[in-house]
This record gives structure tokens, sequence and C-alpha cells, in this order.
């Protein structure tokens, strides 16, 4: 996949500083002379009748592909009318203008059906001679780049400057280098898709492994032969015999202590990694002014993502440090009673997540709330503590392994985007002539597959689900 390419015959100067040369017969245009623009809006929320449409509404919570085919959210015909909002019609390149992903990331998707779009949204419609494909694949190649030059630093989010924006200069080739272009991309991004996805469903075995080996450990133990008795709790069937079985409540109380300056590390909660610290994390997109008012959490406290526990989204602080204020602490009454991460193993085991379910609030799963009158509920397996140390000890014995092929696994996939970055900026700003290549790629079905939410989002630890959804909705929607 493009070992074999070789540059363009002449260049000649782009006059743009991050673009550099061009090939000789490509032209450089401003891009407002390439599109033209059309921006979006929100239909009144007072009128619940125009939130039953079938006009898909596009907002940045949505631009989580390179193709967009559907929506969280649709309205009608009559609040397209009723507000700044228009009609898009397919084939347009979306542009997210205004949110704090615009820190990590500049989403950029072509629209496949006709769409409506919120304020924080932008329509790029192709002119004669320019590929929306084309376009796009500018944008995602060389975002960086672009980002630098077309955002600007407000209060609480990024946001492009239209100004910038409509004057910033792009590479235009002719519209046969274009079609080659688009062809190459199209046809490598779906075999790298494909490894990506394969190496995804790998992780998710071994990741399938651990947590059987892991449950098995937390709620049997390790000696087969020992008697078993009722738990009492239906999900939680039977345990050993000597085990005690006790309400959350029982070992942990709600903390609510706030921080006054917000200077304590801030901590991140997930459904991969538990708790740990933001620093460790690539994560960038959205930083508060100030992180006073966040709740403080100490060593041995656990900390559930409330928005999301729905996915196991919790775990058992390692350190002490600040969480969002969405989230709920919960601290250990009383210590001695449980090996560190003995507790995290089991509230992430199936049977617990499954519950946490049950006992949340919503009416959908993306919008599910544990409150702590729930979670403290909840009733705890405690083994004796001598019996919890050598079952998390057995646990990481067993599940070396699979950490290290899943590691490898994870190192692969990020490699390979990688490459596919820098050969999409390569390509698309003709350092590579992919036009031979492309007449000789074997025809292909031109059906659109679909796009897993992991081929988009490499990590759903990447800040969007670990943000409060206050914070999502004011820098997202």
């Amino acid at each position: 996949m493009g070992t074999d390419l070789s540059p363009y015959p002449e260049y000649r100067d782009s006059g743009v500083p991050w673009l550099g040369d061009v090939p000789t017969p490509w032209s450089v245009r401003k891009l407002k002379y390439a599109v033209r623009f059309s921006g979006g809006g929100t239909p009144s929320k007072a009128q619940p009748s125009y939130w039953d449409g079938d006009i898909p509404w596009v907002s940045p919570k949505d631009m989580r592909g390179i193709v967009l085919t559907d929506t969280r959210d649709h309205i009608t015909s009559e609040a397209v009318s009723a507000s700044a909002t228009s009609i898009v019609q397919p084939g347009a390149v979306l542009l997210v203008v205004r949110s704090g992903i615009l820190r990590r990331t500049l989403p950029v998707a072509i629209n496949l059906v006709p769409v409506a779009l919120n304020q924080d949204m932008k329509a790029l419609r192709p002119r004669e001679g320019l590929l929306g494909p084309y376009l796009r694949a500018v944008i995602e190649g060389n975002e960086v780049a672009l980002a630098a030059e077309w955002t600007k630093q407000g209060a609480t989010v990024e946001s492009v400057e239209h100004e910038f924006l409509a004057n910033s200069r792009v590479p235009l080739p002719p519209l046969g280098d274009q079609i080659a272009i688009v062809r190459f991309l199209s046809y490598t991004d779906r075999r790298i898709r494909r490894y990506v996805r394969a190496r995804q469903e790998l992780i998710s075995l071994l990741e399938e492994q651990k947590r059987a080996i892991t449950h098995h450990a937390v709620s049997r133990g390790l000696d087969p032969s020992v008697r078993l008795r009722l738990s009492g709790v239906s999900w939680l069937g039977d345990i050993p015999q000597h085990w005690e079985v006790e309400r959350v409540q029982v070992r942990y109380a709600e903390a609510d202590e706030r921080s006054a300056t917000g200077a304590e590390e801030l901590l991140s909660v997930s459904h991969l990694t538990g708790v740990t610290p933001r620093s460790e994390k690539n994560i960038t997109m959205f930083m508060a002014e100030s992180y006073a008012g966040h709740k403080l959490c100490r060593e041995g406290d656990v900390v559930v993502n409330t928005m999301w526990a729905w996915m196991g989204a919790l775990g058992e602080a390692r350190q002490a440090g600040i969480v969002s204020p969405a989230y709920a602490v919960y601290r250990p009454r009383k210590s001695g009673y449980f090996e560190p991460g003995f507790v995290e193993c089991l509230l992430r085991t199936e049977p617990y997540v499954a519950e946490f379910v049950r006992r949340s609030t919503g009416i959908q799963s993306s919008r599910l709330r544990l409150y702590p009158e729930q979670f403290l509920r909840i009733p705890l397996l405690r083994p004796p503590l001598q019996e919890q140390t050598a079952i998390l000890k057995a646990i990481s014995e067993a599940t070396a392994e699979l950490e290290r092929a899943s590691r490898i696994a994870q190192r692969e996939i990020t490699l390979v985007r990688a490459y596919r970055t820098r050969l999409v900026s390569d390509v698309v700003t003709g350092k590579l002539d992919v036009r031979e290549a492309a007449e000789r790629l074997p025809a292909e079905s031109a059906e659109v597959e679909p796009l897993e939410e992991t081929d988009a989002m490499p990590d759903l630890d990447d800040g969007v689900i670990d943000e409060p959804d206050d914070v999502v909705e004011e820098t997202e929607a």
C-alpha cells in the first residue's frame, strides 16, 4: 500500500507553508472560491414536535466517521422552516467549526443523505472542478496544519474562524488526478479498516478471556473443592460458604469534598483503564478554565462515572486527586476490609455491570445514570483478606500474557493508523503520484462498508466518554 509510489515528475512552490511544493499541473485556490458555505441552527426545544421528524440533524457528536448516513437527532421540515438551519443535499463536506474536540481533531465527513446542521457545523459544498471526497481527504490528512490555520482559542472551546477558513488556500489538482486520488485512498482505506477491525476483534476476544478469568476468581475463589452456599442474591448465585455478602453502603459512604483551587491531579474515569491520571493519557478534547469545585478523591476511593456505569466506567483510585463533579465518589468507612484493587475487579465483572444497568435511570442506554442511592444498595462479595490477596495475584498471573497480546495488537492499530494518516497527507498534497496505481486497482463494490464506531473513535476512553454530560452537551452539541 503505497510502497511502490513515486513523486510527480515536476513541482513548483505552492506559496502555502504547510503545503510546500505541488505538482506543476496543480493549482492552489482559496477555499471560498472552491466551495459554497452554509451553516446551521437549532430548532426550538420548546416545540417537541420539531424533534419528531425524519430529517437527520447533524451536530459534532455525530461526526464519528468519514461518511454520514444518520444522526442521533431528527427534525421535521417545519423545524427547518422555523430555524436558522437548512437542508444540505448529499455530497457536501461537513466540518465541525465549534467544539472542544477541535483541540484534538478536525472531524470531517461526507453526507450521503440530505441533512440539516446545528450551529456548530458548516457544510462546504464543492463548486465545479472539486470533488467532495478529495477535499475531505485534504482536511483529514492535514488536520494539524489546518487546525492551526483555522482555529482560534475561545473561553472554553476551540472554534474555526470563518474568515481564516474561507481565505485559506488548498491544492486543486486536475479533475482526473482527483478521481485517481479518491479511488486509491478509498481502496487503501478499506484494506486498513479491515485490518484494524480484525485487530479490534482480537482485542475484544482477549478482553473477554480476561473478564471470564476475573469473574470466576472474584465470585468463586481459587479452590474448586470449596463448599458453596446460596448468596441470597439471584444474580450472584452460589458463593463460597465462608464469604460475606454486604451492601456497598456497609463498607462505603458517598464523599462529596470539593477542591478549593482545582490544582490537584486531574483523574480520568473510564471503562478501559479505571481511575488514572489524565496527564498519562492523550486527552486534549476539553480543558476547563478552572477545576475549582471538582470532587476530591483519596487513594482507595471508588469512583463511578455516573453516566457510563452501564459500560463499567468506574475504578478504585490509586492516588489522591480530583474528578468531575458529575462523578460519584465512595470512600471506605474503615480500612482493612478489602485489598486494593479487589473491589474494582469485582464491580467490573459482567454480573455487576448488568446490575448497574438494571439500577440505572434513563430512557436509553446513552443516557442512563447510576445514582448513589442505587449504587449503595448493591451487594458486595467479601472474601477473607488473605484470600483476596491470593485471588488478585492469581488473576494477574493468569492474564499477564493476555495483557501482553492486547498491548501488541493495540500498538499495531496505532502504527497502521499513523501510516494511513501520513499516506493520505502525501497523496492529497501531491508528494506521491497515485495515478498509475489507481488504474491497476481491482474493481470493488461501490457500496459503503458499515463503519463501526471503534473505526472512527480509536479508543472510547478519549475524553468524550470521560466528560460529564453537561460538559459534553456544552462543548459538542
